[in-house]
C-alpha cells in the first residue's frame, strides 16, 4: 500500500510541476528537455519503488500511475473545473495579427518559437502573415494566416 501511495503522491506532484511549469514544456523537446525528462523519470522511480526494485513492485507502481491517469481523464470529462485545472483551455496568442506580448511572457513563449511553428506550418517566414496563433492544450501552437488582399 506504501508504493500505491507514493506512486499516487509523485503523480500529483509531476501533474502540478508540469501545470506551474507551463505548456511550453510540451513543445518539441530538445536534447537538454529530453535530458532532464531522464534525470526526472529516474528520481521518480526511485521515490515510487523506494527499496522495492522487484517486478512486483514495478508493476504495482506501472498499475498505480496508469489508474490514476484514467481517474483524471474520466475526472476532466466530468467536471469542466478539474479540466480547466490540469489543461486549461487554448490560449491565443496572435489576434488578428496583434502578437500579445503579455500572452506569450505568461508562458514563456518567444517571438522564435512562435515563428519556428509558422514556418513549420504554413511556410510563414514573418510574424506579420499570421493571422492567428493559439496555444493548444498539448502545448502545440496553431497557425491560421492572414488572407493574401
Amino acid at each position: 500500500m506504501d508504493m500505491v501511495l507514493r506512486a499516487a503522491f509523485i503523480y500529483l506532484i509531476l501533474i502540478v510541476v508540469f501545470r506551474i511549469s507551463g505548456r511550453r514544456t510540451l513543445l518539441e523537446m530538445n536534447s537538454f528537455d529530453f535530458i532532464l525528462l531522464l534525470i526526472i523519470s529516474e528520481a521518480c522511480q526511485q521515490a515510487i519503488l523506494g527499496e522495492d526494485f522487484s517486478a512486483i513492485g514495478a508493476t504495482i507502481s506501472i498499475v498505480t500511475l496508469i489508474g490514476l491517469d484514467l481517474v483524471l481523464s474520466w475526472l476532466k470529462d466530468k467536471y469542466h473545473i478539474v479540466w480547466l485545472a490540469a489543461d486549461g483551455p487554448p490560449l491565443l496568442l496572435v489576434d488578428d495579427g496583434k502578437v500579445l506580448e503579455m500572452r506569450l511572457k505568461r508562458v514563456k513563449i518567444s517571438h522564435d518559437d512562435l515563428l519556428t511553428s509558422a514556418r513549420k506550418s504554413d511556410g510563414i517566414l514573418d510574424l506579420d502573415h499570421i493571422r492567428y496563433a493559439i496555444l493548444e492544450q498539448n502545448g502545440k501552437i496553431t497557425i491560421i494566416p492572414k488572407k493574401d488582399q
